[in-house]
């Protein structure tokens, strides 16, 4: 059941009459069953593989609550018998003890992470390796957004561990925060201490919030069905035969793709973050206008910002102090000098990151290679930042307005070769692609109505430029603030008319219809 299917709409229209009708007390009650429903018709197995890493998250958050609680308890019975040095030894038994409980936590839920995202890949490499079908491929189930809710689950745990938040003694509450089904195929990922604060209270109808909400699923559906859905033909044409379609089609594939990426990817976050706040919940922003970015270190601070603020939060972070990495740094002052000795732990600490984020992508050999591109580009970056800064501070660059275009610029053209790794299956298959657009000389194919052929018409490419210059007014006029609260202050005539227009354009010019499959969600494969 797709956010774009009649079937969703239906299940959200019933689910908005039901939810402000009950009693507020049982409001968050009615969320739990409408994610259980909602990801049993996705496929009844997959409860299984939730249920189990809720019941294993509780028990364990509950676990190291407890073990806090006594040794607090205990602390403060004993607060005048106890010396310094004892009171240090014994919270630092405590604390080996609640580790325990966390590691076995997070080895269960990211085993079968692993097991069920990964367990083929590593079978295709042997065989690779081995010249050979020796280890034969499994039939795994696996589960909708099943990297999303464990980065979730294991977040709070992990959160839980480290004092920030107390763990939920509900059971059904914490199935709640797992499952919330408008986040748990594409997130964005939540921390328990955010979404804690509106999910499980109890919403009064608000005009203003639930007309908001809606608008924001409008324009969701807008990006997805008016562009991204209506470009995709081509990019999976094109990619689906890379020795056949070379240069050009590639050059094309290169801004096709990084389009529908954004239209589509936000598309899908502008329906959940609607749907949440129809329902008077709050979920973090998970895009900042990231195609503006000036380097690909803003961009990451502005795409996917849940996803990238998990992974330093709970993978850089713990890494660089670590105490093996500590003492390698020690070992790296020494030996390469003070300056380079303090760069090695963060960029090792960079590079397990962004290892970790290519292989959350996907198991795929192109996602390890983009991670690591990623990783490499970032830390060169680092690398250039004294000597960029000396040449701007001298000619007074960054105050230039064609400067920061070409900044823009750049990154965007970066951000667009890194993409491409993202439609190819292999990555001699990508590299190929890329090193094609230079060699191969067939631009001709891009007017002589080459690229109408993979089921895009003109009509197409035209509705979908249409829709990308009113994404970039949109996304220039936030700048202001926000765009909604604007609409508001015109007169009912003129906002009737703007969100009128807006869900007649994604009737008449969406990309459905009779025989029409709803597209996946590219995000939700990941």
């Amino acid at each position: 059941m797709l956010f774009t299917s009649y079937e969703f709409i239906g299940f959200l229209i019933v689910l908005f009459l039901l939810y402000y009708t009950v009693c507020r007390k049982v409001q968050w009650g009615l969320l739990l069953i409408a994610g259980y429903v909602f990801y049993y018709l996705a496929n009844p197995l997959y409860l299984i593989y939730i249920i189990i890493t809720t019941v294993s998250i509780f028990l364990t958050g509950i676990t190291i609550q407890n073990i806090s609680d006594k040794s607090r308890e205990y602390l403060s019975s004993v607060k005048d018998e106890i010396t310094k040095e004892d009171k240090k030894l014994y919270k630092a038994k405590i604390k080996k003890s609640q580790k325990r409980y966390l590691i076995l936590c997070l080895v269960f839920n990211f085993g079968i992470l692993i097991f069920s995202k990964y367990t083929n890949f590593f079978i295709m490499n042997i065989n690779t390796l081995m010249g050979r079908d020796a280890v034969p491929f499994l039939s795994i189930l696996l589960p909708l957004g099943i990297s999303f809710y464990t980065l979730q689950a294991c977040g709070y745990v992990i959160d839980v561990y480290r004092g920030s938040v107390q763990a939920e003694r509900n059971l059904l509450k914490m199935a709640l925060f797992v499952s919330f089904f408008p986040q748990l195929i594409q997130g964005p990922i939540s921390r328990f201490g955010d979404l804690s604060k509106t999910l499980y209270a109890g919403h009064e109808f608000d005009g203003k919030t639930f007309a908001f909400g809606l608008e924001r699923i409008l324009w969701g559906f807008f990006k997805k069905l008016v562009i991204a859905d209506r470009i995709a033909p081509a990019v999976i044409a094109i990619t689906g035969e890379p020795t056949e379609y070379k240069g050009a089609y590639v050059f094309c594939v290169l801004f096709l793709y990084t389009l529908q990426l954004y239209a589509d990817f936000t598309g899908g976050i502008d329906i959940t973050i609607g749907i949440a706040q129809a329902l008077g919940i709050s979920l973090k922003e998970n895009f900042n206008r990231p195609y503006f970015s000036k380097t690909l270190k803003e961009y990451w601070r502005r795409w996917h910002i849940t996803m990238c603020e998990w992974f330093r939060s709970y993978v850089f972070y713990p890494v660089s102090t670590s105490k093996w990495l500590q003492g390698f740094a020690k070992f790296s002052r020494k030996s390469l000098g003070d300056r380079a000795g303090k760069r090695v732990p963060v960029y090792l600490a960079s590079f397990v990151v962004w290892l970790a984020t290519g292989l959350w992508h996907g198991a795929s050999w192109n996602f390890i290679v983009w991670g690591l591109l990623n990783w490499f580009l970032l830390m060169l970056g680092e690398e250039m930042e004294g000597w960029s800064d000396g040449l701007n501070e001298k000619y007074g660059l960054r105050s230039k307005g064609w400067f920061k275009t070409i900044r823009v610029v750049r990154t965007f053209l970066l951000v667009m070769v890194l993409n491409l790794f993202d439609c190819y299956v292999k990555v001699g298959e990508t590299l190929t692609g890329l090193a094609s657009i230079f060699v191969e000389g067939n631009w001709g194919v891009i007017f002589d109505g080459s690229m109408l052929n993979f089921g895009v018409s003109a009509a197409d490419y035209m509705m979908a430029l249409v829709g990308t210059l009113v994404m970039l007014a949109v996304s220039l006029l936030q700048r202001k603030g926000s765009v909604r609260e604007m609409i508001l202050t015109k007169p009912y005539v003129v906002r009737a008319i703007i969100w009128g227009g807006l869900f007649v354009i994604i009737i008449v010019f969406g990309s459905y219809g009779v025989g029409y499959d709803a597209a996946q969600f590219i995000y939700n494969r990941f």
